[in-house]
């Protein structure tokens, strides 16, 4: 079944959290893995939210922590699919820090996660294309597929000299 193309905002997934004692490491700092989980559902969301499927998550690309998250602040978790391939999609997350009461805000983490649409029984399902609209939706769709030749690559599923948007990187000769 062919399925008709959608847009990247179609499937944005916008989350709020607010971090509390029991989010928090003894620096009052939020716990890298409470973000993560919470970066785990938002991006889940929108996956499904452009599949209408179940998604199960394939990969997590590199989070790195810019800036502290503190106990008191506001979590704010933006997900939205930047490409669709056969049955795996990639979503990108941005992540927003606020302390309200001092009325600063800090962009504390970005980061791809893949996904895979599944049927009831664990195996993978087609999904519709992405339609880039802006400019940046442009770059994360051509990003996307440097991207996941990458984790292919890193995974042991590919062939550097397969890789072709990356032969830069690699030396590759045609």
């Amino acid at each position: 079944m062919k399925h008709k193309k959608k847009f990247p905002r179609e499937s944005f997934v916008s989350m709020t959290e607010l971090v509390l004692p029991n989010d928090t490491n003894t620096l009052n700092n939020l716990m890298g893995g409470r973000l993560m989980h919470w970066m785990d559902i938002v991006s889940a969301i929108a996956g499904q939210k452009h599949s209408n499927s179940t998604v199960v998550t394939a990969s997590v690309d590199n989070i790195s922590f810019r800036q502290p998250i503190r106990l008191g602040n506001v979590v704010t978790l933006k997900a939205r699919v930047t490409r669709a391939f056969n049955s795996s999609m990639e979503v990108r997350i941005d992540v927003d820090a606020e302390d309200i009461p001092a009325e600063s805000k800090v962009s504390s983490n970005s980061a791809y996660f893949t996904f895979v649409a599944v049927d009831k029984n664990g195996q993978p399902v087609p999904i519709p294309e992405i339609e880039p609209e802006t400019e940046e939706e442009k770059e994360l769709y051509a990003g996307a597929l440097r991207r996941r030749q990458l984790r292919l690559i890193l995974s042991g599923r590919m062939n550097p000299a397969e890789a072709h948007e990356l032969k830069s990187i690699f030396d590759i000769k045609e």
